[in-house]
This record gives structure tokens, sequence and C-alpha cells, in this order.
């Protein structure tokens, strides 16, 4: 492994001799004599390792450190100390150099803490490239949505992205919740920091709390050692609850105080710990019935329904289903080293007439298996799966008393959607009337056109 290296010191001799080791083993060597000579080099040109000697005349060692570490933290920072001054190399280590060096300068650790600040280097470059990648994949432009619907989810969280509030998702399973809450992270001040992400749905209540506020040691049979929960690992980054609506109830007032406080205690605890975390939730349940139902705590409701985005189904925004399509196609022909060129206009025509119980989710598994299935450079009807293979289901009259259950059944939210549609038309679109009409509260009736989209 070779990288490029400033070598800083006023003794022409031993920065002569740590040059020619260097030069030796393959790296690319500057060796210059100051402080302020070295400081100007690396605002002009790239730099892996600083190796610097502490007593220099003019700008010393830990000066220089200062400053490099001002104009760029990525620079990794060795000192040279001489035979006893290392109450002088640690403040330097504490200051934010990487590691210290003795003179007289021994080979051999010359070469393990340079090869070591390197990989240090390296690895904070390679960190530094994934997060630059994450955010261009969170990128707005690269969710895929150009429906009006779509237009205004990206309008919503581009406003609310740069700002501290909670934010709690409502939108079906497979509709890209994870997805928007990523997109929320990466445009906020916290990008640099971690994202977590938790399922409430798919982790047992006994083991769910641990896994969020983290344990001590002994705090049940099995806790050999103490553990850190997701909230500490989450510290000055953004944790996201997925599913939220099936959090125990016992769990959601320990929930409540973190999100008032800021603070709490860990399994088997007695500390209590301040965090600084940023609050993603989301759910596919009505948050505001289950408050109704005794399920949901209300003041925990109030906390997080702040800022809420409403996803629509991929039903409710069939325009863009031809655009997802292709865009899976393309990674899953990359993924599987295929060359599939196209989706046949038969088979676009199955996908626009289907609806989606499973939304995106459901398309990608159609569309990856399709890719694997195919022997042919176009996806053709044939080898779709089965329940693509039938007519799609009828339209709901309008008066649903008269309503008869087709052989082939229908979806009851298709059936909710079209007794709703039904109800505002009947009473010209006054929600109050509408809710009358169909036994609901103004505010569940409100709900309800909000996650179909309805509009007048």
């Amino acid at each position: 492994m070779s990288g490029k290296i400033l070598v800083v010191d006023d003794e022409g001799i031993q920065r002569d001799i740590v040059r020619d080791i260097l030069q030796d083993q393959g790296h690319e060597v500057v060796a210059l004599g100051s402080g302020d000579e070295a400081l100007e080099y690396i605002k002009n040109s790239t730099v892996d390792v600083v190796l610097t000697d502490l007593r220099m005349p003019g700008m010393d060692g830990v000066e220089l450190l200062q400053h490099i570490k001002a104009f760029d933290p990525e620079i990794v920072v060795v000192v040279i100390t001489a035979y006893g001054s290392f109450e002088s190399a640690v403040e330097a280590v504490k200051k934010g150099a990487y590691d210290y060096l003795a003179k007289p300068l021994e080979k051999e650790q010359l070469t393990l803490v340079v090869t070591r600040a390197l990989n240090r280097k390296f690895l904070a470059d390679e960190n530094r490239s994934l997060r630059q990648e994450l955010q261009e994949r969170y990128e707005f432009h690269n969710i895929i949505g150009y429906s009006q619907k779509m237009q205004a989810v990206f309008k919503m969280i581009e406003k609310v992205a740069p700002s501290e509030s909670t934010v709690i998702i409502y939108g079906e399973s497979g509709t890209g919740k994870e997805l928007v809450a990523r997109a929320l992270h990466y445009h906020s001040k916290r990008k640099e920091q971690r994202f977590l992400a938790v399922n409430c749905a798919a982790i047992p209540d006994s083991l769910l709390e641990s896994e969020m506020f983290g344990y001590e040691k002994g705090a049940f049979t099995g806790a050999s050692q103490q553990k850190n929960g997701l909230f500490e690992e989450a510290d000055n980054g953004t944790l996201f609850l997925d599913e939220i609506g099936d959090l125990d109830i016992t769990l959601q007032a320990k929930l409540l105080r973190v999100l008032q406080e800021g603070e709490f205690q860990r399994v088997g605890g007695t500390k209590t710990l301040k965090v600084n975390v940023r609050l993603l939730a989301a759910t596919n349940k009505n948050l505001e019935e289950e408050v109704k139902e005794g399920r949901f705590r209300q003041d925990l409701y109030y906390r997080l329904n702040v800022v809420p985005v409403f996803l629509p189904p991929l039903r409710a925004r069939k325009e863009d289903i031809p655009y997802l399509a292709r865009h899976f196609l393309t990674r899953y022909t990359t993924k599987h080293e295929k060359t599939i060129k196209k989706i046949s206009p038969a088979v676009m025509k199955r996908f626009m007439d289907y609806r989606w119980e499973g939304n995106v989710r459901e398309l990608e598994s159609v569309i990856e298996r399709s890719v694997i299935l195919a022997d042919r450079d176009v996806i053709e009807p044939e080898i779709l799966p089965e329940k693509l293979q039938e007519p799609p289901e009828p339209q709901i009259p309008h008066n649903p008393m008269s309503f008869t259950i087709p052989d082939e059944g229908i979806s009851l939210e298709h059936l909710e959607r079209s007794l709703i549609e039904a109800a505002l038309k009947k009473s010209e679109w006054s929600i109050k009337k509408a809710s009358e009409l169909l036994g609901i509260s103004y505010k569940t009736l409100q709900y309800r056109i909000q996650k179909y989209h309805l509009k007048e």
C-alpha cells in the first residue's frame, strides 16, 4: 500500500533519512523544512499523511497540526518528538494527531505507523465515498415518481428534510416509506451521521426494548455484557422506526420520554443517558383510530404527528408504473447479467390494469422474476405470475347496496374507496355530510380521503 506523504522537519539530515526510507517502500514523498511551507503545500496539493516534527522554529508541529485539521480533517497527521518529550506528543494526539514517533526513529516502527496511518486515511476516504454514493442514491430526482401525487410528496419532504422536526410517513406496505425516510436523512444537517432503521413489527416486544434502548450486564439471563441500543448508536444521527403502529403500549411511554426529554435508561440500568437523535417513523395504520381504540398513546401520537407525509399506493399513481418497470428492468438485467431490452406492450397493459396490492415492492418482485425466467430479449405475458394472467377487478357500482360480490372476489380496500367516493359525490363533497352517510367521524373520513388521494 503506497500513498503520498509529506515530511516536515527543520533538520535536513533527519528529513532526508525519513524521505529515503519511505521512498524505498514505494511512497510518493515530499520533504519540507518548515510548517509555513508545509501548510502552503497542503493548500495546493493532495496529501494522505503528514509526518511532522514537534519542535521547529516559527510554526511548530502542534500549530501546524491545528491548521491542517482546520483545513482538511481527513488528512492523517503523525508527530515526531525527541526522546523525553512524550508529554508534548500526547498533547498533540489529544488535539487530533493520529499517532507519534520518538527520536531516534527506527525503520520498523516508522514503517508500521505510516502503514497504519495510510490504512486510516484510505478507510476514511472509502467511508466518505460511500456516504457520497448514498446521498446521491437518495437524491429526490432518483426516487421515481412523475405523477402529481408523488411530486406533491417530494415538495413536502424537500421542505421538512433540513429541519429537526419529527416526521411520520403513512402508507401501505411496499409504497417506499423507508426510501423516503432515507431521503429525509440524506438531505438533512445530519447526513454525515448514522441512519439506523428498525421494524417494530418484526421484533418480539420482549426483545425490542433492549434493541432500542440497550441493556446493562446482568439485566436478564444471557446479558453477559453491556450493550448499546439503537438510540445510543444513532446519537447525533437519525433513527427510523418502521411500523411504529405495532409498538407495544408499554414501550410507547419510554419512547415518549426520549422524544420529550432526549433521555432514557438502558434495560436493567439506573443511569440516565442523554441523546440527540432525529426520529422518523412510519406506519400502515391509522394512528388516530388506534388512539381511539386505546392501542396507541394520544400524547405520543401528537409528538410523532408533527409533519405527516402520506405516500399514495401504486394503484393511485398508475402513470408512474412504466417508469418504475423500466427502472427495475435495468437494475435486474444488470444484476442477473441478462440482455433483456424491453417490456412488451401486452405486459405493460397487464401492469397498468393490475391493482398492485403489494405496491412498488410487488412490482419490483414481478420484474425480477420475469428477468430470471425470460429466455428472449423481451418480457412477454406468458412468463408473468398467474395473478397477472387474470382479468382486472370489475368496477363497483356507485350504489353499493345493489352490489353483488363477483365470483372472482374483490378487494375490501377497493370497496371502501368506492363507498367513500359515492358518499362524497352524493353529498357534493361535503365531508361532514359524507361522514354522516358513512357512519364514521369527520377526522376518520379526512384520513381516508388523504389515504386514497381523493379530490373533488
